[in-house]
This record gives C-alpha cells, structure tokens and sequence, in this order.
C-alpha cells in the first residue's frame, strides 16, 4: 500500500518544513523505511533530535532558505508561505497530499470552515454502522502519518484544514465542503486566498467523482460549478427532507447540525450506505468533546463546553440551539476578525451575562458596555475568575456556555486544553459543594 509513496521519496532531495506535531510524524515515517535518506530538516526554531548522521539542520531567520535545496518540501500545515516565491522544480506537498495521492483509498474529503470534525465522525459512524471497514484521519488531533499504517478497509474519510488542503495537487473521489466564513486570516493575504485553498477540496477531482456542499451559503464568486466534471451535490436544510434529522440525537442540535447529518448521508449513500444504517447511525452518535458538549451541572445550571467555536457565527449557532443560554463565556487571541456583527447579535439574544476573557473578549465587552448595553458585562483575566462569575450569575435551570468566538493561542496550547480547563474548573466547584458533575 505505502510501496509507491517510499518509491515516490526515495533518493530525492527531502526539506521537512517544520517541526511540529506533524514534522516529527513524518520524520518517524521516513526514517522506518529509509532509514537511511537524506533529510534537511528547516525551522525557525532550535530542533533536537536523537543522532541521525542523515539529517542537516537549517534551523533560525533563514530557514526557508533551505528549499532552494530540495526537489521535494513536506510542509507542517501550520507554516504559512504567503511571500516566499517557490523555485522553480520544486514539489512543496504535505502529509495529506501525498496521502491522496499514492494510499489507494477511496477517499472522502471533509472540509469548512465549521463542521468538519462532525460531519467526518458521522460519515465513519455511517461506514462502520453498515458493517464497513474503513479508516478516519486527517486534522482529528493527530498526524495523516501517525494512524497510516493502521488503515483498514478500501475508504479512508479524511477532515481536511485550509492549511492541509493549501499544497493538495489530488482531490478526494467524494468532496464534502461544511460551509465558508472569515477564518485564519492571519495565515492568509485575503479570505478570497483562504477560500481558494479550501476549493482545492475539489478543483482536481474528475468525472467520476462527487461534490457535496453547502447550497444554502452559495459558492457564486468562487467556484464556477459549469466547470465541474463530477456531480454537484448541494444540501440545504430548506427542505421537506431536512425534517427527518431534526431532533434525532441531543448531541446533533441546532440547524448547523441538521446540515452535518445532511453531508454525512449524502457522502454515506455514495458509499452504499442504507438510509436504514445512516439513521442508525445519527441515532447512535456520542457526540464530540469540545462540540456543544453538556459535561455538568452545578447548583443547577448547566454547563456546556463549546471550545471548538472559533468564529462568531459558531458561537451563535449554539446559542441558538440550546436555547437557554444565560451566561456566555466567550474571548481568545485577537486576530483581526470584524466583530461588529457579532456585538449586535448578542445585543438581540436573550443572554443576559457575558463573561469576557482576553483578549477578544475584553475589547468586545468594554466597547458594549461603552455603547450602553443592556447586558451584565463582567471583565475576568482567567478562567478560574470567569467560572467564579458565571457561578454567581446564571440562573438556576439555565445554561453556562463556553464559546470563545476566537482562538486559544493567546493563553493555551490549543482549543482542547482551554476545554479541559474550563470542565476541571467547573467539576472542582462541584466537589467542593458535594455535588457529582
């Protein structure tokens, strides 16, 4: 299975761009079949690494300098190019791309801006409820590489990042596209750029191959669909048969889910996949941490764990769905996003406490509070102070949400942590009023 991709490595000149998570996952893959190739590994930071007499460091400022060198780049997605020119000759892929490329899969390909990981999770709850062996990987937490050779069955669902897809020269046989919005705007010149990358997705799929989107958001502007060879699929949840996800599971709520549940059968069917499994499956799912995730209740108020809500309209969609939100937790690392619309929209709800936590969360919560909002505005540093004051605010029978409407990189590792971090919180309040979270 992996014979054409070591063929494809073996005695080329190999850049490994970055090395993180993803950089050392692919370092680890080469070095168990060419234990002996030659690598530069290029970063902009210090790398350590047990001996290796094959490996060149180029390591500080001039680290990109070392792809004038290679005749292929494996690039970490998270290491943005937007002003380097590629010399001519050279391949700059990624762990993704050389997946598609040479695994033998069939493939389905998830990506959005929002929605991806549920809906990759359902289409593998699909595959496995109708007796299928398949494999899920991609942006799940862990390497492409990592889980490869543990792959089984003939069809690989694979959740696909803008930063993954940017170098992608294969599209997947089954292209499922979430929904677009404003996002990552400071790895990208523009969001047109960021759009064109999520598009890869399906720019080089064939006649043969489906592509599934959102036709309620609308691709005018960016995709010319009379120019796709493959059938265009779009799912819209204004429709007679949207009604028969809604409500079918507590974890799948809101009308952004009915939209998940909708990529997923229609990407599941494409596979042979029974209308009789797929809601099986719907009606089995456990749903996904950090995803609108109920983890207690404390003094009566119920607390939901919504980290993964990076963007505004995410943030507002669970609002929306759960419908009883009191207290929002919400703020993260500013970068740059226009949160006009977002202030309006929770002037209109009916939370009544916004708890604001940098960064983010202060500029937005000063500047309500400066225009005479209605709402209880309280300014906390960490999350241990936001937990105390959502303690004391939310109504009993109510609901505490955490959704930063931003990322965590101004105080935590990832999203995940900041989750974790809030739910340990929250279960120590529990232990010491003797309550079970």
């Amino acid at each position: 299975m992996y014979q054409q991709l070591i063929d494809h490595l073996k005695n080329k000149r190999i850049v490994l761009l970055g090395m993180g998570r993803e950089g050392h996952s692919t370092y680890n893959f080469i070095r168990r079949y060419l234990p002996e190739q030659k690598l530069i590994i290029a970063d902009a930071k210090q790398v350590e690494l047990d001996n290796d007499p094959n490996v060149e460091f180029v390591c500080g400022d001039g680290y990109l300098g070392a792809i004038d060198r290679a005749d292929i780049v494996i690039k970490t997605p998270g290491i943005p190019l937007l002003h380097f020119k590629r010399p001519q000759g050279v391949e700059v892929t990624c762990q993704t791309d050389l997946f598609l490329r040479f695994s033998g899969f069939t493939c389905v390909g998830v990506t959005g801006t929002k929605g991806k990981t549920t809906t990759s999770t359902l289409i593998y709850s699909m595959l496995r409820a109708a007796g299928k062996e398949a494999c899920l990987i991609g942006n799940m937490g862990y390497p492409v590489f990592d889980n490869i050779e543990d792959c089984a069955g003939e069809t690989a669902v694979i959740e696909m990042s803008s930063h993954q897809l940017e170098f992608t020269t294969c599209s997947p046989h089954i292209a499922v596209l979430t929904n677009i919005y404003p996002e990552h705007l400071d790895h990208y010149d523009s969001f047109e750029c960021y759009v064109g990358a999520k598009l890869n997705i399906v720019r080089n799929q064939s006649k043969g191959d489906t592509f599934i989107y959102n036709s309620d958001q609308g691709l005018d502007g960016f995709f010319d669909l009379s120019k796709y060879p493959g059938e265009a699929v779009g799912v819209s949840v204004h429709t007679p048969d949207a009604e028969k996800y809604r409500d079918i599971n507590s974890h799948l709520l809101g009308e952004h889910n009915i939209q998940n549940c909708m990529f997923a059968a229609e990407a599941a069917r494409r596979l042979g996949v029974s209308d009789e499994d797929i809601m099986k499956a719907l009606k089995d799912y456990e749903g996904i941490e950090h995803r609108m995730e109920y983890f207690a209740t404390v003094k009566g108020i119920k607390f939901v764990n919504d980290c993964i809500a990076t963007i505004p309209h995410s943030v507002m969609c669970a609002v929306e769905a759960l419908g009883d939100v009191d207290t929002l937790i919400f703020g993260g690392m500013d970068r740059g996003l226009d949160y006009s619309a977002f202030e309006k929209a929770l002037e209109k709800s009916s939370i009544r406490n916004l708890v604001c936590l940098p960064d983010t969360g202060h500029k937005i919560g000063m500047h309500m509070a400066q225009n005479g909002s209605e709402k209880k505005i309280i300014i906390s540093e960490d999350m241990e102070g936001a937990v105390r004051a959502a303690m004391s605010v939310t109504r009993p029978g109510c609901t505490c949400l955490l959704s930063p409407a931003a990322s965590s990189y101004n105080k935590y590792k990832n999203f995940e942590e900041k989750g974790r971090h809030f739910k340990n919180i929250v279960r120590r309040y529990a232990e010491m009023g003797g309550e079970k979270a």
